[in-house]
Parts: C-alpha cells; sequence; structure tokens
C-alpha cells in the first residue's frame, strides 16, 4: 500500500467514525472554546492504526496528544475532527484533515468532509482533486470582487478587538466574509475556488498542513503575514493566508495597514 493509499483508507474510516457519531455526543473543554469528543479521540484511534500498519517507521504528530517523533523523514500531521465546536453541537461543518510532510515540505494531503461526501486530496506535482476530478482555484483578481473566509484563535475573548478590526477590513472591501469554524475545511475550499483567499491567526500544524498542499496543487498560493513560505514544520499555522494567488498582494497589504 502507498502513502497515497494509506491516506485515502485513513480519511475514510475517520470519517466513517464521525457520520455514525455526528449528534450522538457529548464533551468536555480541554480551555474555553476549545472542545474534545469521542468522536475525536476514536477518529484518531483508527487514523493512526492505518498509519502504524502501513507505514510503521514514519513519525506522527495528532492534535490529541499522540506523538512519534524519531527523525524519520516522513512526518503525518493529522487532525482527526477540525471542527470540534461545530461538531459537538450538531451543526454540520466539520472534517478529517491529514497531511504528510517529507523533510519539512508536503508531499500529500487529504481533507474528508463526511457530512457533504467531499474528498479532497493532493499530491506534489499531481494536483488537487475532489472527489477524484480536478479543481483549481478561482480566478478572481481583486479584494473587492472576492468571497474571503477568515476564523478567530482560541484566545478571541482576550483579543477580539484585533481579530475584528482585521475582520472589519475585509468585511468593508469584499463582497463578503465566511467564518465555518474549520480551517482544513476553508482551505480545501480555496483550493475548490469556492472562496478567494482565507487568513487566521493562532492555527496549529495539524489545522493546515493538509490545506496547504491543496491549496499549492489547485494553484493557490500560502504564506505568514509578512508573504514569507513556510519553512519550519513546527510554525505551520501560526500566520495563515492561503489565496488563489491573484488577491494574495492585495490582502497581505490590507493585514499589514490594519492596526
Amino acid at each position: 500500500m502507498t502513502r497515497r493509499q494509506t491516506l485515502v483508507e485513513a480519511l475514510r474510516r475517520a470519517g466513517r467514525v464521525l457520520k455514525r457519531r455526528f449528534g450522538h455526543v457529548s464533551y468536555r473543554q480541554k480551555r474555553r472554546a476549545d472542545l474534545v469528543t469521542a468522536a475525536d479521540l476514536e477518529s484518531q484511534k483508527e487514523i493512526l492504526a492505518v498509519i502504524r500498519r502501513a507505514f510503521p517507521e514514519d513519525d506522527y504528530r495528532a492534535e490529541e496528544d499522540a506523538v512519534r517523533s524519531t527523525g524519520s523523514p516522513y512526518l503525518w500531521l493529522i487532525d482527526p475532527l477540525d471542527g470540534t465546536t461545530n461538531y459537538a453541537h450538531g451543526y454540520p461543518a466539520s472534517c478529517v484533515s491529514i497531511g504528510v510532510l517529507r523533510d519539512g515540505r508536503p508531499v500529500l494531503g487529504g481533507v474528508y468532509d463526511p457530512s457533504r461526501d467531499e474528498l479532497f486530496l493532493a499530491e506534489k506535482g499531481r494536483g488537487t482533486t475532489l472527489n477524484g476530478k480536478k479543481i483549481h482555484v478561482s480566478k478572481t483578481r481583486d479584494v473587492s470582487a472576492s468571497l474571503l473566509i477568515t476564523g478567530f484563535a482560541y484566545d478571541r475573548a482576550e483579543r477580539a478587538d484585533f481579530y475584528l478590526a482585521r475582520f472589519k477590513s475585509f468585511l468593508t472591501l469584499c463582497h463578503d466574509v465566511r467564518r465555518s469554524g474549520s480551517a482544513a475545511l476553508d482551505m480545501a475550499w480555496v483550493a475548490a475556488g469556492r472562496a478567494d483567499g482565507f487568513w487566521e491567526y493562532g492555527l496549529s500544524p495539524w489545522d493546515v498542513a493538509a490545506g496547504w498542499l491543496l491549496t499549492a496543487e489547485a494553484g493557490g498560493k500560502v504564506t505568514d503575514f509578512a508573504g514569507r513560505p513556510w519553512t519550519d514544520p513546527s510554525r505551520l499555522g501560526v500566520q495563515t493566508l492561503a489565496t488563489n494567488g491573484l488577491v494574495h498582494a492585495e490582502m497581505l497589504r490590507i493585514l499589514r495597514r490594519t492596526r
């Protein structure tokens, strides 16, 4: 079994867990506005079982405190349920997200949305697909004609004014701004051309590893808010700007000038 096949199997098996448990889970708080459910844990267990069986030598980091770090060139970054707060409340906007890095660079990425049965998949040099069909970013050239997406970090209660200032800057310029509550889905939708750009602070590597490659292989661009490409795997997601590439420079300018 190849890593691509392993990725798809892991996404599908985790997705079955999320489908079965949807609407029937309780949750606990890890911290304010940061929830975990039994579905997170069962989904992660299924994913790790698939990876360990097929590639026991590979390293991994998963959101729910599962780490293998031996120095392997391959690192799986796993979010077994992105959009847990949505899921815990029965709001159908969540997914499984898995990215694979080789020597710190993305080589595989997949996001599976069980509520829509949508599987986004990317492999380095082979493009991005949605349920097996090639997808591409949008051709929108200006923020004024864009539909954008954002999210707010877990410290949003303490930094509400900071995040809302940026939200207002874009809201007054673009067609509209959405907030799904799942960064992995947001980046997948940029890759599919459903939105033109996405920005967020304070994400974790497992939130964005798959979306990074999905966006890039669909013809888009991912950087931090200084316009720098991601290079340090441990810093993935600290600042995330994912766009169709055409509105990237303009979005950077708006982020930089907002105080």
